[in-house]
């Protein structure tokens, strides 16, 4: 494709003859761009489906444990709410909670008048936290590909643009001219591998920070729990 064609389809935005006719390296470059913007936006839709079913999930559990009387009437829904990390810490508290008390009174025998002491308050202290942790850490996966591409797609999409103006040059030294008919496939690799970078790092950039908000606030809502389930826990062990 000469340099007179080529300008014709910058013109006309004919991208694809653009695309046909890059060199082996600019494709390289656009095609690992693209296969990372799909994948992010694969992550992405991923993304707001699990949080939008956390959320979900957690509304549900949370209207029926603050209305709740005892922690036990809670255990059905928490059992189908199960997408929401509170709800995989109440279970995992409540099951910490039972073996404590069986603890207590072993041999599964009446209540003999034991009750929990500071000590077995710190260990299902201890279970909520590494549930949370556990349950954080999952909604914090593949979080790390949507940095990954925001940090380094623009990167590459510039050197994407370095080798088309190389290109561009090396058609001046070939042609002793410096004519935008000779420059013109170079340039519009260049550009092409900008647009693209840009086009796969922004979404992912965006969708980033927006998961980690979201993860942050569920965060902040488990600490808040754990201290509503101990509260709730020492309450009842009176």
């Amino acid at each position: 494709m000469n340099g007179l064609t080529t300008l014709i389809l910058l013109q006309t935005g004919s991208i694809w003859e653009i695309i046909s006719e890059t060199s082996p390296f600019g494709m390289f470059i656009l095609i690992a761009l693209a296969l990372m913007s799909f994948i992010s936006w694969v992550i992405i839709f991923a993304k707001w489906r699990q949080y939008r079913e956390v959320q979900t999930a957690g509304d549900r559990f949370l209207g029926s444990f603050k209305k709740a009387a005892k922690l036990s009437d809670v255990l059905g829904q928490a059992k189908s709410n199960q997408a929401s990390p509170l709800a995989r810490m109440f279970l995992e508290g409540h099951a910490e909670l039972s073996s404590l008390n069986a603890a207590k009174n072993p041999g599964g025998m009446a209540d003999t008048g034991a009750r929990l002491d500071d000590e077995d308050f710190d260990i299902l202290e201890m279970a909520l936290d590494r549930t949370a942790t556990e349950e954080i850490s999952k909604l914090e996966r593949k979080n790390i590909f949507l940095a990954t591409t925001g940090n380094s797609a623009p990167f590459m999409g510039l050197l994407g643009t370095v080798v088309g103006i190389m290109d561009s040059f090396w058609a001046i030294g070939e042609m002793g001219s410096a004519s935008l008919a000779v420059v013109a496939p170079g340039i519009a690799e260049a550009l092409l591998a900008t647009i693209v970078g840009l086009g796969a790092a922004i979404p992912a950039v965006i969708a980033y920070n927006w998961a980690n908000n979201k993860t942050k606030m569920i965060n902040d809502q488990t600490s808040a729990f754990t201290l509503d389930f101990l509260a709730r826990a020492r309450k009842e062990s009176r």
